[in-house]
């Protein structure tokens, strides 16, 4: 299995090494033989999954069938029976119980040759809309794994459907920082939902060397933006640095708001306290001085 990472280029490097890590380690997770054989007990048989039905010593009674859409299977001398929504172990035991009436104390093997039903999908602007067919238990972590390009992708904003049901999950914590107690199990027909980060990208412009669009991400400061342009030209004046920032007063007015920033105190005097934590949708502009 190739997994591209790609996180977008303003992660600091300690954040993309962790980062790299936690989905590289869920990966493994994904592609583990443990992992599967783990699921193997407690997979629910569903639509599309073929299944091989083996009566021991009968073989006339033995088939291969695939779970047809209303969820039932053919069998000789039962005729229709419900397998959607069965694990293995639970329709042997049904299927055992049925043919006592024609089989003396009847031996039934149920294996799931084909897994097919179990999918989930992936929408939204941050990354390539996906159906995805997974052949194993898996949960949210390594689904990000799976799919690898999170390019531009607005993690804070991401979300997971089940049914007509919003589950609260925390994606930033979880995929950014590795807090695997926030990892959840996928059930099939799951919808995750991943925006695109556009109107919560950065931009800074004026006397920096590499003018750009950053992905917003949480924690990032004036300085990293600034850094992450190339630095100042010759002619930025470290003194006239400005953020304009989109706000919303009590009454719902759209107001933007001019914050300067002296990089001189922060960079020259280390007064840290003014190293500006930035928010979505802010945009840096750095003025040129006068020489």
């Amino acid at each position: 299995m190739t997994i591209l990472i790609k996180i977008g280029s303003n992660l600091r490097p300690p954040k993309m090494i962790a980062l790299v890590f936690v989905l590289l380690l869920a990966a493994l997770i994904f592609a583990s033989p443990a992992s599967a054989a783990k699921g193997a007990d407690s997979y629910v048989i569903g639509v599309e999954d073929v299944l091989n039905i083996s009566v021991w010593e009968n073989a006339e009674l033995s088939v291969s069938v695939s779970v047809r859409p209303d969820g039932k299977v053919t069998m000789p001398l039962l005729g229709d029976i419900r397998a959607k929504g069965f694990r293995p172990e639970q329709l042997k035991k049904r299927l055992e119980k049925k043919l006592a009436s024609f089989v003396r104390t009847p031996t039934v093997t149920v294996t799931v040759s084909a897994i097919n039903s179990f999918k989930v999908y992936v929408v939204g602007g941050g990354t390539s809309a996906q159906v995805v067919s997974l052949r194993r238990n898996t949960t949210l972590l390594q689904l990000f794994a799976h799919i690898g390009t999170l390019n531009n992708a607005d993690i804070e904003g991401a979300f997971l459907l089940r049914g007509d049901k919003k589950v609260e999950v925390d994606l930033y914590n979880l995929v950014v920082r590795g807090d695997y107690t926030l990892d959840i199990p996928l059930k099939s027909g799951d919808m995750v939902f991943v925006p695109d980060d556009f109107e919560t990208r950065l931009q800074v412009v004026g006397a920096v060397k590499n003018p750009q669009t950053l992905s917003y991400k949480r924690g990032l400061t004036i300085v990293d933006a600034v850094l992450l342009a190339g630095g100042f030209t010759e002619f930025a004046d470290p003194k006239k640095v400005i953020v304009f920032r989109k706000s919303t007063d009590k009454k719902g007015n759209k107001k933007v708001e001019q914050i300067v920033v002296r990089f001189n105190d922060i960079v020259k005097k280390g007064k840290v306290e003014k190293n500006l934590i930035l928010l979505p949708g802010d945009m840096i502009i750095v003025k040129e001085g006068l020489f």
